[in-house]
């Protein structure tokens, strides 16, 4: 073999040897509480290759359960690395440098997509693949937990659908109550309680309101029977017992005591907070300023009440306009976009929304915010930009995020799809990467609030 073959030879086995030792490493490890960070890595490839990260997973929602994937291509560095942290892919699902961007870029698969065994039971479950074109290269699974291992979830009796979450321990721990939105029923204490308790808090997710469903075969009854099923007259009383019903666990600190509302449930969580000074923090997502109509076929003249009372006594409330037109649209295969009735509503009752406004400046506790440009279910970007100024002229702390592009689905961590928030007749406005990123910024900054503000 002359010296030339040779060379030409070894250059050959050394290409092909990087590839062998590829690897895909995941910390901090396989499993995390969902919304902690994750940080992907590729190793040992061959600078300047192009390799390929698939992401693929089960989703759940109203749409069934259904595989979702997502992919992203880049270019090793010099060292042969790729850090998904710091370096963006030429072309895949989603554009920028994002950690989370394999994560909440993940379509619905198609029939013809090329798919790992994905376990449907396994939810949390993410498949991670590493390829070189359509080479096999590495694989690792990682669970996005939907709570701590030593995280404790009972169902107390007095609060219909309620889940009380919290970790062990003999030590007193600040405690959180959880408001979910319009969708009613106990989705938000299943989910958001145990998922809060992670980071520390005895929390309540407490449901108020429980309307009728939707299924396969047509309407179905409401989840949870004991509670209202139309949107009418709901009393902000329903706080105090929960906190009295906190202060009897032993586990919990009732000196130090959050509200956490998302959407309808922030207008709950700061309509409460205005009247009570034992709430000494209040997170409010996607919020409003006023009180708004009620609604509910079962309730009489649903149309013509507030949503929200105070001790028996209805709160001033902001009508809508044309709300039953909107939903009646989708009759005719027309988009429903909620915000339409609503500002319509806000305009035309200028005087009904001065007597309606949440009075804010009463809240003495930190308040956090966080809305959508884009959302079309309401402003809740012009609305927590009210909030905020009226606080500020009074001197209060506040913090209030507003992301112009993102809409009103924004209650998340980051690190789940974000892509079908508007397939459905429901529009909830904003861009996916919007979506993603104020939640995956939202949410650190939404725990570092409750530590400094509980803690």
């Amino acid at each position: 073999m002359s010296h030339r073959q040779a060379f030409i030879l070894g250059a050959a086995l050394l290409a092909c040897l990087p590839l062998a030792a590829q690897t895909l490493n995941v910390r901090p490890g396989p499993e995390v509480v969902a919304g902690d960070p994750l940080h992907l890595a590729i190793e040992g490839a061959r600078p300047g290759a192009r390799l390929t990260l698939r992401a693929s997973r089960i989703v759940s929602s109203d749409w069934g359960t259904r595989p979702f994937q997502s992919q992203a291509i880049f270019v090793a560095d010099a060292a042969g690395r790729v850090d998904v942290d710091t370096q963006a892919p030429i072309e895949g699902s989603y554009a920028r440098v994002d950690a989370r961007g394999l994560f909440w870029s993940m379509r619905p698969a198609s029939a013809t997509t090329t798919l790992p065994t994905l376990d449907k039971a396994r939810a949390d479950e993410v498949v991670l693949q590493l390829l070189d074109g359509d080479k096999p290269l590495a694989e690792q699974r990682v669970r996005l937990l939907p709570r701590a291992a030593d995280v404790v979830v009972t169902e107390p009796a007095e609060f219909p659908g309620a889940r009380f979450a919290t970790q062990g321990g003999a030590a007193k721990r600040p405690a959180l109550i959880v408001l979910g939105g319009s969708e009613g029923g106990s989705n938000a204490a299943r989910t958001s309680a145990p998922l809060l308790a992670s980071q520390g808090y005895a929390v309540l997710g407490l449901p108020y309101y429980s309307p009728p469903g939707w299924g396969a075969n047509g309407p179905t009854p409401p989840e949870l029977p004991a509670l209202p099923d139309s949107f009418v007259d709901i009393d902000l009383v329903r706080l105090e017992q929960a906190r009295d019903w906190l202060a009897k666990q032993p586990g919990v600190d009732a000196s130090r005591i959050g509200v956490y509302g998302v959407s309808k449930g922030a207008e709950f969580a700061l309509s409460a907070a205005s009247r009570m000074p034992w709430i000494k923090a209040v997170a409010a997502i996607v919020p409003s300023d006023v009180v708004w109509e009620g609604w509910g076929n079962q309730a009489p003249q649903a149309d013509k009440r507030s949503g929200f009372a105070w001790k028996g006594q209805a709160l001033p409330w902001v009508p809508y306009e044309g709300f039953g037109e909107e939903f009646a649209g989708a009759a005719r295969g027309l988009a429903i976009i909620i915000r339409r009735p609503l500002d319509k509503g806000r305009a035309a009752h200028p005087e009904r929304v001065e007597a309606a406004r949440i009075p804010v400046e009463k809240i003495a506790a930190p308040v956090f915010l966080l809305g959508g440009g884009d959302d079309q279910v309401w402003d809740s970007a012009g609305m927590a930009q009210a909030i905020a100024a009226r606080r500020a002229a009074s001197g209060l702390k506040t913090v209030s995020l507003v992301y112009p592009r993102a809409g009103h689905a924004i209650s998340g961590h980051g690190w789940a799809p974000t892509t079908t928030y508007n397939d459905g007749f429901m529009k909830f406005g904003g861009q996916a990467d919007a979506d993603a990123q104020a939640q995956g910024e939202g949410w650190p900054r939404l725990l570092a609030f409750l530590r400094e503000s509980l803690r």
